[in-house]
């Protein structure tokens, strides 16, 4: 895979996609850490107050557009700010209080196969054609495999993890494609700033609603670490590779990063945690693979039998 990036001819971009996946994949575990000492949404909260500071802050001085302008831009923030940094973030969080970061990252690789089942059904991406929908099926059903559910069990609470993180990437795909009919060439840096500013105020919103309180906060090194790693590397950093490497690949070939996440977050789990990914999650993420691979073939169909036409 990386091997196809690097044959763009642009030099350190198989790197830099690499090095774009272990900052998010790591930032799984650093969740996992983390909601030992701080309430989840709080967490996410202050994750990204900081962060919206210091990209809106690079937005400044790197771009001629550092605020949205019209209805049309501030909605298309708004809604970023909803799917892919509240909802997402809240569902995240509140999810790896019951499932491991590694499992996590399993079932938020399903994110690229949501992305192109509400793109075919809100009819912003080409419709999937029957391999595609065999695809968008197999994709669910590796999240089964992840989930084991037990016939006539109840609710168990890694099952409940699972159902908050799925959920959590449906919102983030959601988002993704609800905003693409609302491009209007609004600089990516400037989005994603006040994305991260006004998701962190309904994150502060949803964390008032559930009672947590900043005294509730255990400041230790762990802690600080922890928030600290995911405010500056997996925040300001890594989005800040996220804004090259969308330059360079574009959101299809990009959107290959999610794969790579679970691999790392796996790795980092077993060496800071001692953790081990059991071998029905491993199963599941491969059947989760396996459905992207037909929905990007089918797609990939699609888009070669429309340009045969033309």
């Amino acid at each position: 895979m990386i091997e196809s990036i690097q044959s763009k001819a642009v030099p350190n971009t198989g790197g830099l996609f690499v090095l774009l996946a272990t900052l998010w994949g790591a930032s799984f575990v650093a969740i996992e850490i983390g909601l030992h000492h701080f309430p989840p949404l709080l967490f996410a909260a202050l994750r990204y107050d900081v962060a919206g500071v210091l990209v809106l802050a690079y937005a400044v001085i790197s771009v001629d557009r550092w605020r949205p302008r019209g209805r049309t831009e501030w909605l298309q923030t708004g809604v970023t700010a909803l799917f892919v940094f509240a909802a997402y973030h809240a569902l995240l969080y509140l999810g790896e209080q019951h499932v491991s970061g590694a499992v996590a990252a399993v079932v938020i690789s399903l994110s690229p196969i949501l992305t192109a089942g509400f793109g075919s059904a809100l009819a912003v991406d080409d419709p999937l054609q029957p391999l595609g929908a065999v695809g968008f099926l197999v994709g669910i059903a590796g999240v089964v495999v992840v989930v084991q559910p037990e016939p006539g069990s109840a609710l168990s609470s890694s099952l409940v993890g699972v159902l908050l993180v799925f959920c959590a990437g449906t919102s983030f795909a959601l988002g993704s494609v609800l905003t693409r009919p609302l491009d209007t060439g609004l600089p990516v840096q400037t989005k994603q700033a006040w994305a991260m500013l006004l998701g962190a105020a309904v994150l502060h919103v949803g964390s008032a609603v559930r009672g947590e309180s900043v005294l509730a906060i255990e400041w230790t090194g762990t802690a600080v670490a922890s928030l600290a790693y995911l405010t500056l590397a997996s925040g300001v950093v890594a989005f800040l590779l996220y804004f090259e490497l969308l330059e360079r690949l574009g959101p299809t070939e990009l959107n290959l990063v999610g794969y790579l996440e679970p691999v790392v977050a796996t790795a980092v789990a077993w060496l800071v945690l001692g953790s081990v990914v059991d071998g029905t999650t491993l199963l599941g993420f491969v059947v989760i693979f396996a459905g992207f691979a037909l929905i990007k073939r089918d797609l990939f169909t699609v888009g070669r039998l429309a340009r045969l036409r033309r």
